[in-house]
């Protein structure tokens, strides 16, 4: 850990170390990311259900795409202050509030008798869910070294996309089965079997590695302060517009519209049609794999990778829009999918700009301002769609034109942050304190070493004298 952080000034004068990782961070972090995973297939259970829902409620499209709208807003609604009570709290008590919270949303939903309590389950559901992610990225952070706190996050976006697939290849077929009461009732023990060791063994991080006493305070100071500190650093609001301008369009498809329109507009049958959802879906895993390794390894692609991923989604989107005919053909459709799957990774970039501009205590709010950009651009494409496409007649080319709009308001604001993002990361990197920080005056100068306001150097070396390089500064570990 550094000397301190900007705002909390000098913490334990530099003696905390880098988190070890080793065979006990990945067990814990395994127990975290097991109730993430179980929250993604909740979360996604009725994008398999839809139609009986529909026939279980009585209800049209609009009301049934109320459900994911409820959803989604509770779960962007609750990011910040899920973060404040990660930082307040702990990883531990938040993810078992979560757990309970969206096992008894998933059972409440099996058992509803009526449309409006099928609506407070979901929002219940999505309350829990929307405090998985924030505690497994703090695990990662608490518990592995900085330099592999971009593959971390990924893996744990990877394992999110699995729950994804649970909730096609399993749920589906079940719910098809079984019947309603008994799928939903019975996935909800999945939820009673993750939460038996998030009790009896997960850690909030490792011995010897305590947060800063500063993150132990509270009250109404500590969360104004907690909130307007991390704001106000260009890499929490760079990291919120890169995570804004990339999920969207993959989340978007695959959470309410894809479907309709590989059916309707491009007249394709449900199965193949959701051959094409699943397609998304194993490109996303894929791909994160490869964005972590990259990421890890070379800081500097992220920017890159960011606006390349954008470009390319907005190439094929509007290829597949503007066909001659309506009809695109497969390859294009095939290829459209592919690149979407790089949507989810992409938008884990966005935690990469947040998480070395804040120090350890603020790593939940940072994360929780992060996370809801991407909610944020899916609610405002989900409904905005929804409309154009009744005032339009289901003209799939103008609704879909909302992507673009989106799109150009992100990337605007990515580049109008990142001068000044990658400037204080560079500069934070370049901070220079004695060796010894009890004794400072008796220091020489060769005793000074190179040390990041925000985090420890990303490589277990010893220090040097040097300065790092601009794309492995600031990179910031609890």
């Amino acid at each position: 850990m550094s000397a301190g952080s900007p705002s909390a000034g000098p913490v334990g004068a530099g003696q905390l170390k880098d988190p070890p990782g080793g065979g006990r961070a990945v067990a814990v972090w395994c127990i975290g990311v097991a109730v993430y995973f179980v929250a993604v297939i909740f979360r996604t259970s009725l994008g398999v259900a839809g139609l009986e829902a529909a026939d279980r409620f009585h209800v049209g499209a609009s009301a049934l795409s109320t459900f994911s709208l409820l959803q989604l807003l509770v779960y962007a609604g609750m990011q910040v202050p899920v973060g404040l009570m990660v930082d307040r709290l702990g990883t531990k008590k938040v993810l078992t509030l979560g757990a309970v919270l969206f096992t008894t949303g998933q059972l409440g939903f099996a058992l509803s008798p009526s449309y409006e309590m099928a609506l407070a389950a979901r929002a219940l559901l999505g309350c829990g869910d929307a405090m998985t992610f924030i505690s497994v990225l703090r695990l990662g952070t608490r518990w592995f070294p900085a330099r592999r706190g971009p593959l971390m996050a990924q893996l744990a976006g990877l394992v999110g996309m699995a729950g994804n697939l649970v909730s096609t290849l399993v749920l589906a077929p079940v719910l098809h089965g079984v019947g309603w009461t008994a799928a939903f009732a019975g996935s909800a023990v999945a939820g009673l079997v993750v939460l038996v060791p998030l009790v009896l063994f997960l850690r909030d991080h490792p011995e010897g590695h305590e947060p800063a006493p500063a993150a132990r305070t509270g009250g109404a100071g500590f969360v104004r302060r907690q909130i307007r500190e991390s704001w106000s650093e260009p890499g929490t609001r760079l990291g919120l517009w890169v995570h804004f301008t990339t999920q969207f369009p993959a989340m978007v498809f695959l959470l309410l519209w894809g479907m309709p329109f590989l059916i309707e507009a491009q007249g394709l049958t449900r199965t193949t049609a959701g051959g094409l959802l699943t397609l998304v879906v194993a490109s996303n895993m894929a791909l994160g794999l490869v964005y972590g390794q990259v990421i890890g390894r070379r800081q500097s692609s992220r920017i890159p990778l960011a606006l390349g991923t954008v470009a390319l989604t907005a190439l094929l989107w509007g290829a597949v829009l503007v066909h001659p005919g309506g009809h695109a053909p497969m390859w294009l459709l095939i290829t459209l999918c592919l690149v979407l799957g790089g949507c989810g990774p992409a938008s884990m970039i966005g935690f990469d700009f947040a998480r070395p501009a804040n120090p350890a205590e603020r790593q939940g709010t940072a994360s929780g301002i992060t996370n809801m950009g991407g909610f944020i651009a899916s609610m405002t494409t989900l409904l905005t769609v929804g409309v154009l496409l009744d005032a339009t007649g289901d003209d799939y080319r103008i609704a879909f034109s909302t992507v673009f709009v989106l799109e150009a308001l992100g990337v605007t604001q990515i580049l109008r942050l990142r001068r000044a993002a990658l400037a204080r990361e560079a500069a934070r990197g370049r901070v220079t304190v004695p060796a010894q920080a009890p004794a400072p005056a008796s220091v020489p100068a060769p005793a000074q070493v190179s040390v990041q306001a925000s985090g420890p150097e990303p490589e277990p070396r010893p220090r040097s004298t040097a300065c790092p390089l601009p794309e492995t500064a600031g990179r910031e570990t609890p």
